[in-house]
């Protein structure tokens, strides 16, 4: 366990610190690195950290969707509006659509197939796409517009909508049926995650308020609170659909609207927890990525991924029509929401579990799609946030 936390750390740091130098994002190095250090090339991470690697996953994810939801300023996203509700579902449903128009054809599977294959790859990646826009805000790009925000908001709801679409595609490969009542869980999931993550964390605000602790306290009674609603959200599952890492972002921006000051002190305290998380996160993703599948994809398989992504980007620039967005900061609009990673992680290898005869397709799509938008999507922003977006005298 020790042993393998620390090729995470080392390895995961060492390729990052390089693909700095290389002026390329240093999530892609620790992606590579997770590949290498994985089961599926050098193996060396112990059977317990791969066993747990969902739960350290997704206490990384945890750790930044608490700090974006307190640098998210709620005002921002009512400036928004329109664009900021549609980013949340209609690009995820653009690329679901043209992967059932064109997997079919290239691949040979059927439309079902072909639905379960874009509803894995539509997930955009709140692990990538958050600290990216984190940064935009703390340097003022785009702002005054919202449009980190926007992207940010849209990111963090566009996995609810995504895996709702996705369990309910697969239970139809299982003979079963949908429903309207499964579509209704995607708003239901939404309303009650934002209610009692904003619930939370007015509590939380008065809470500290009436308890005097340091900064390091607070950061852990606020990680314990996100824990429980993350974990909340398997509790009432068959009585209330509840999105766990919604009401975080909503627990945090309700906090720092009660209390600014707070927000700022613990904010501070929550990236440099992001220093390790991160690494963890992204090497453990890339430890995820089986890479027989990705060596076994043809052409077909990288033509149908960059298709699918064509619709979405459309999808994207779909949402931001009559908006007072300018070309330019459209274009960083789609560049922002090409990254996939963490949901395909988590739910590529599904269908082969349940033993679906697709399974291996949908899992080498998977595979490739995060080879592919992660490190186009994050290197994308890297290198045009600062043609595309006005830097902002804030």
């Amino acid at each position: 366990m020790l042993t393998s936390l620390a090729f995470i750390f080392l390895t995961g740091m060492g390729f990052g610190w390089v693909f700095k130098k290389l002026r390329l994002p240093a999530l892609l190095g620790m992606l590579i690195a997770g590949m290498l250090i994985g089961p599926y090339a050098l193996n060396l991470l112990g059977t317990l950290v791969l066993l747990i690697s969902p739960d350290l996953r997704k206490l990384a994810l945890i750790i930044i969707l608490t700090r974006a939801g307190l640098s998210l300023d709620i005002n921002d996203l009512k400036k928004v509006g329109r664009p900021a509700i549609l980013m949340c579902f209609v690009p995820a449903c653009f690329e679901i659509i043209g992967m059932i128009a064109v997997a079919p054809k290239l691949l040979g599977v059927s439309v079902l197939d072909a639905a379960i294959m874009g509803a894995v790859v539509s997930a955009v990646s709140p692990a990538v796409i958050i600290p990216k826009m984190l940064y935009l805000m703390e340097n003022n790009y785009g702002t005054l517009k919202s449009i980190p925000q926007m992207i940010l908001a849209g990111a963090s709801v566009d996995d609810v909508f995504v895996i709702v679409m996705f369990s309910a595609f697969v239970g139809l490969a299982q003979g079963g049926s949908i429903s309207a009542g499964d579509f209704l869980q995607i708003p239901i999931s939404i309303a009650t995650g934002l209610a009692g993550g904003a619930l939370a964390g007015v509590g939380t605000a008065y809470f500290f308020k009436k308890i005097h602790m340091r900064d390091s306290a607070k950061v852990i009674v606020l990680l314990s609170f996100s824990f429980m609603l993350v974990a909340f959200e398997d509790w009432p599952k068959n009585v209330i659909p509840f999105s766990g890492l919604l009401a975080i972002m909503s627990l945090s921006a309700a906090l720092q609207k009660k209390d600014r000051k707070i927000a700022i002190n613990l904010s501070s305290k929550f990236s440099k927890l992001w220093v390790c998380a991160e690494v963890i996160l992204f090497v453990l993703v890339g430890a995820t990525v089986d890479l027989k599948y990705a060596a076994a994809a043809g052409i077909p398989t990288v033509l149908v991924i960059i298709s699918a992504l064509i619709f979405r980007i459309a999808g994207v620039f779909v949402c931001m029509l009559k908006t007072k967005l300018n070309l330019k900061e459209k274009v960083f609009c789609m560049i922002a929401y090409i990254p996939k990673a963490t949901v395909q992680a988590a739910i590529g290898s599904i269908p082969l579990s349940l033993g679906l005869s697709f399974g291996n397709i949908v899992l080498t799509v998977a595979v490739l799609a995060i080879l592919i938008t992660a490190p186009l999507g994050a290197l994308g922003v890297d290198l045009t946030h600062k043609r595309l977006l006005t830097q902002d005298n804030i």
